[in-house]
């Protein structure tokens, strides 16, 4: 995250709508970066996106992943130095009911967008982030490493396997060996303010919360590597800035996730923000089934990104609830949510070391 790499560099941010996209994008353009977002509409008034008011000081253009010369004519026009492919479906439960969508947008996209940035002769890096449900998860309980098989039970998990499958084939076919080079990334599951997307147990959290209802808990014993969006976010930057500076390099891959005290349980992460937000009974587990096959366990390893960029995540699971919870309460009296976000930022920067 260094300001004198990322000032005046221009970048170009798929899926700067969404969650993470849109944390990114805020970030980016706090450290003098001239973006330029690629991505749906907003799903709501209320995500990130729109109460931050992202697309302030930003080039932002609405359009589809899937259309591949959509995605040529937009990178070709704004010429990036740097890219990051952040668009996807990004819900497991909805790849049930779209897999075909699902599949369409996470693969084909992926390649869509690599293609269009083999044919930038201004690109020096790009980005692809994919998930770690990308990996054959055998929940043994074993940290999963980048060199694990990729696999993927349900179609999202899938559709983000074949999704390296496919970047690690352009990387080896057109990238590394000319002038730009290409890197995969992998996170635990990033929480933090502003997502509201359906089938998510920390938005349905908030949801709850701030509306006062009950919180269902459908799968309160899986256990999931919890961290601030941050903390990956800082990993994705790290590894552009590696690959822009060092120059055309060999496909490499590299997991972000929390220390092992943020593995915890669906349940001990309910429990933890209601008891934050001062509402400590206002969830229940039903035991109902799930219908559809989702991880009972799963665990990352980073050493690789501790060992070779210096990473390392710097918020607590404690100071991850605190700061998840304060940013929906600030949303809930109606604060001014782009100052909120940036100081999070802030704040997140103040205490990450350099590398």
């Amino acid at each position: 995250m260094r300001r004198a790499f990322w000032n005046g560099r221009r970048v170009f941010v798929t899926g700067h709508t969404g969650f993470k996209g849109a944390w990114l994008t805020l970030w980016l353009r706090q450290l003098g970066a001239v973006v330029h977002g690629y991505a749906l509409q907003p799903t709501s008034d209320r995500d990130l996106f729109e109460v931050a008011h992202v697309a302030d000081g930003i080039e932002h253009e609405i359009g589809e992943i899937r259309d591949g010369g959509a995605v040529q004519r937009a990178i070709r026009d704004f010429d990036p130095e740097v890219v990051f492919h952040l668009a996807a479906q990004a819900l497991v439960r909805q790849s049930y009911s779209a897999p075909v969508d699902t599949y369409a947008v996470n693969v084909m996209g992926t390649v869509n967008v690599l293609e269009a940035v083999r044919n930038a002769p201004t690109a020096r890096a790009v980005v692809v982030v994919t998930s770690d449900k990308c990996y054959d998860n055998p929940e043994s309980g074993k940290a999963l490493t980048e060199a694990d098989p990729m696999g993927g039970h349900d179609p999202y998990s899938s559709s983000k396997g074949c999704a390296e499958l496919v970047t690690t084939a352009y990387a080896r076919s057109f990238y590394g060996a000319g002038r730009c080079s290409v890197a995969s990334v992998r996170a635990g599951n990033a929480i933090g303010g502003g997502d509201w997307s359906e089938d998510r147990i920390v938005p349905d959290i908030f949801r709850g919360l701030l509306s006062g209802s009950e919180i269902v808990l459908r799968n309160p014993a899986a256990i999931r590597p919890w961290q601030h969006v941050l903390e990956p976010l800082s990993g994705y930057l790290c590894v552009a800035e590696r690959l822009a500076l060092d120059g055309p390099s060999p496909w490499e891959a590299w997991n972000f996730g929390p220390d092992g005290a943020s593995e915890q349980t669906v349940e001990t992460i309910a429990k933890r923000c209601c008891q934050a937000w001062g509402r400590p009974g206002a969830y229940r587990v039903t035991g109902a089934s799930q219908h559809v096959h989702e991880a009972g366990i799963l665990r990352l390893d980073s050493s690789k990104a501790r060992r070779l960029l210096g990473w390392r995540p710097c918020w607590t699971f404690d100071e991850t609830i605190r700061r998840t919870v304060d940013w929906y309460r600030d949303f809930g009296a109606g604060r001014p949510m782009r100052g909120v976000t940036l100081g999070q930022i802030d704040a997140y920067v103040a205490v990450r070391p350099a590398v």
